[in-house]
């Protein structure tokens, strides 16, 4: 099986990484049925709008911090965002964490998360974005409703 990166977005998984797990599959005589794809995907979400917003700027800073590193170059230069590589590992390495975040605009967040205003539509969205991309799918959101959260992984597992 595979686990990806969860710095990556549906587009460059549709464009780059199936095509490369295809290739590899076909080299070594597997089907694609016999292999499982995991991602885990950054959610952006929130019961409340204040804890809409602090999801946002975690992820934000999370995304920020993925994206100053080299290696992930790759997923910002398929978007045509490559140049912002260079300037967020030139803040990491000042040690301007914070700053780094402000760099993150919505397009790149809701092109490398899953943005929900309402917890609800997760499984939606999820599923539009995603879905036949993977087999799972990780992540963490934190509810201070357990039902909902329930309802959620409910809704998921269908």
């Amino acid at each position: 099986g595979f686990i990806a990166h969860g710095f990556t977005s549906p587009e460059y998984m549709r464009a780059v990484t199936l095509p490369a797990i295809e290739r590899g599959l076909a080299k070594s005589n597997r089907a694609r049925a016999d292999f499982e794809i995991v991602c885990p995907v950054m959610v952006v979400s929130g019961e409340t709008e204040q804890a809409f917003v602090a999801s946002r700027e975690i992820i934000r800073k999370q995304l920020a911090f993925y994206g100053s590193t080299p290696a992930y170059r790759a997923v910002l230069d398929f978007h045509g965002w490559g140049d912002l590589q260079n300037e967020l590992n030139a803040l990491s390495k000042k040690g301007l964490w914070d700053e780094m975040s402000t760099r993150i605009t919505d397009e790149i967040l809701q092109t490398l998360a899953v943005v929900c205003e309402k917890s609800e539509q997760i499984p939606t969205v999820l599923k539009t974005a995603y879905g036949g991309l993977m087999d799972h799918w990780m992540s963490t959101v934190e509810m201070q409703d357990q039902d909902l959260q329930k309802q959620i992984v409910q809704e998921l597992q269908k």
